[in-house]
């Protein structure tokens, strides 16, 4: 939401107040503070009721703003719906599952414990993120105490904490910050990126507005809860009315098609695209026999290959498949529905509601917008390097199309310079993942003894299949220009992947 929608929106309904007054309150009469609750409550689906008619709320049209994004944060929806819809089922994990008034009761339980053990307003709460329902709980009861949240991996060091909390807690927290999620980044060194209210609630409203999540919808989370693709997929779903469910990976391929027997009608997730290609490797039938219960699978984080594009396409010929663009510090930015008989590569859409794109003109990705992380805690320097003129710059290339549609082309610093010549792992990688008997790969720079630096193709065979390294050279140069066509290559059991799904290029750059 932003002021000058509501300001188009007031407008239009009340055309004699002047909306751009310096105290608003004094332009209202009874009637009018009435028919802007309304229409507000109306446009945004948020409780509005007299005990909202304030001067400091009516103070101006960014004092509206301000009193909306309050009403339309995670816990005042949950609180909304313990009343509405008390037994409606709120989160499910494995055998346990809890409702909307359970979930409320038991949020506010938990900030009445966190407060007596001295949590304030605008103080951190460093947590471990489990798969759990727990964790839920306490991350919202830290947001209903005005307090931040800064939930870590189950798996990080004891050290690693110790550190973030010895950061978090000397640091003065901006009053708007809710969250506070620590990501590697490329240098390996830990950031705590800082987000606002605004923020969270931007983002669901995007989601919900152009993934379509509703009240009917079971989606379910199997990522790290401290990570921004599945953390950010609990505020649409419970905001929405609908319902999440909790896995604790895809390590149990049985427990994730357990979920599809619940009694409910339409299912939703989100997976990066080496869990898609592993359903699909392994799981292949039974997602086609789910395919009138699939509303939508969204995937990012890693490229998806135009040949999973097609296959999962195949598979689930009336779902959307949607390939988002976003990342901890820009929030949700663009989506592409790939289920279209174009299965573009790269292509990541339009942006999304509350959030703009630019393209500079070396390929440099811009975002700015509502989404937008509001900088690094205790790091003023990383902050400007990013965020200049409220917009951030992103390591990831792209272009629009002529139809408008952004497209990513990689990534600064992952390109591999060789023989002169610039080359884009990500095109190497599309081309020979299509090939048949390649389950895997990836691209990376290598020194060949005579020869000096060259590509290098690390493969993963489907079981049962053999390498024949001519003629996957001879199809790959069928596809792309020779200096593109790797070297050298080496079947491989296993690919480095960083812990959100993406292709660990920095490992095996520092492994060269």
């Amino acid at each position: 939401m932003k002021t000058d929608e509501i300001k188009q929106l007031l407008s239009d309904i009340l055309p004699a107040v002047d909306f751009g007054s310096d105290f608003l309150f004094a332009e209202l009469d009874s009637l009018g503070v009435a028919t802007i609750l309304y229409v507000l409550s109306q446009k945004y689906n948020v409780p509005l009721d007299q005990e909202d008619i304030t001067p400091r709320n009516f103070k101006d049209l960014a004092s509206l703003t301000r009193m909306l994004t309050d009403k339309m944060t995670l816990e005042s929806r949950i609180r909304q719906y313990a009343t509405s819809r008390p037994d409606k089922v709120a989160v499910i994990c494995g055998e346990e599952s809890i409702t909307y008034k359970q979930l409320w009761d038991a949020i506010v339980a938990k900030a009445d414990a966190l407060k007596a053990e001295g949590l304030q307003s605008r103080k951190a709460y460093v947590f471990r993120a489990n798969q759990g329902i727990d964790f839920i709980v306490t991350y919202c009861a830290v947001h209903y105490l005005q307090a931040v949240a800064v939930p870590l991996g189950h798996a990080e060091t004891e050290e690693n904490v110790q550190a973030i909390k010895e950061e978090v807690e000397q640091y003065t927290f901006p009053a708007d910050i809710a969250d506070t999620l620590y990501t590697t980044g490329t240098t390996g060194k830990s950031k705590g990126v800082m987000l606002s209210k605004t923020c969270l609630m931007s983002c669901a409203e995007n989601f919900i507005t152009d993934l379509h999540f509703t009240e009917d919808l079971l989606f379910i989370i199997s990522g790290p809860l401290n990570h921004i693709a599945s953390l950010f997929k609990i505020h649409p779903t419970l905001c929405a009315g609908g319902t999440v469910c909790v896995l604790d990976g895809l390590k149990d391929m049985n427990a994730f098609f357990r979920v599809f027997d619940l009694p409910y009608k339409s299912f939703a997730t989100f997976l990066v695209p080496a869990s898609i290609r592993l359903i699909m490797q392994f799981s292949y039938e039974k997602l086609c026999a789910l395919a009138p219960k699939i509303a939508f699978i969204e995937t990012g984080a890693a490229p998806i290959t135009k040949a999973d594009m097609e296959q999962l396409s195949r598979a689930l010929p009336q779902s959307h498949l949607y390939n988002t663009y976003g990342g901890t510090e820009i929030g949700c930015v663009a989506t592409y529905d790939f289920n279209d008989g174009k299965y573009m590569e790269g292509c990541v859409g339009r942006p999304l509601k509350n959030a703009s794109v630019e393209i500079l003109e070396d390929g440099t990705v811009v975002v700015s917008g509502l989404t937008i992380m509001s900088g690094y805690v205790n790091d003023e320097e990383g902050t400007r390097n990013v965020i200049r003129d409220g917009k951030v710059y992103m390591s990831d290339l792209g272009f629009f199309d002529e139809d408008g549609l952004i497209h990513l082309s990689g990534r600064q610093g992952d390109t591999i310079n060789v023989g002169g010549y610039k080359v884009n792992p990500l095109e190497v990688e599309n081309v020979a993942s299509a090939y048949p008997g390649i389950r895997d790969c990836i691209c990376i720079q290598a020194t060949h003894p005579i020869i000096g630096p060259v590509l290098e193709l690390l493969v993963i065979m489907e079981d049962g299949a053999t390498l024949d390294k001519h003629a996957l050279a001879v199809y790959i140069k069928s596809k792309l220009d020779a200096y593109k066509v790797p070297t050298l290559y080496e079947v491989t059991d296993a690919i480095r992947y960083t812990y959100n799904g993406k292709k660990d290029r920095k490992a095996y750059r520092e492994q060269g």
